[in-house]
């Protein structure tokens, strides 16, 4: 009889332990394939030179800075409204200068940019224009 008491808690205790590993698990994986959609942000932008008049198309992934001729452009968030209707997206955006060498301007440009009304917060540069297309 001693058995069959000491039996049925010993499968008690693996099931327990078994239920635990596989939650333990399952919330590891899900943190990694979170890992992976950040990392997998891009957002595109299109950039006109206003000498040459030329467009040139750039994809930028999220958190890195990328050059453009004078320009070091980095996009530290992007967001996608969930609105069906009218799908608004947004980015917040840097933008420096290389060749301007004065310490009084750090950034040319530092604050969000919308992709239905870029007017709200104009990019002003004497030589480029930039405008959010796209972001996912």
């Amino acid at each position: 009889m001693k058995l069959k008491k000491n039996t049925k808690p010993g499968k008690i205790n693996i099931l327990l332990i078994v239920l635990f590993f596989s939650f333990f698990f399952s919330i590891a994986k899900s943190d990694n394939s979170n890992q992976i959609k950040i990392e997998e942000k891009f957002v595109e932008i299109k950039i006109l030179d206003k000498i040459s008049s030329k467009n040139s198309n750039l994809k930028i992934k999220i958190g890195e800075e990328k050059e453009f001729k004078n320009l070091l452009i980095k996009i530290l968030k992007c967001k996608n409204s969930e609105f069906d209707d009218n799908p608004e997206v947004t980015a917040y955006l840097q933008v420096k200068d290389v060749s301007n060498k004065s310490n009084d301007e750090v950034f040319v440009f530092n604050d969000w940019t919308f992709l239905s009304s870029p007017a709200i917060k104009p990019f002003d540069h004497p030589v480029y224009d930039i405008w959010l297309t796209k972001c996912y």
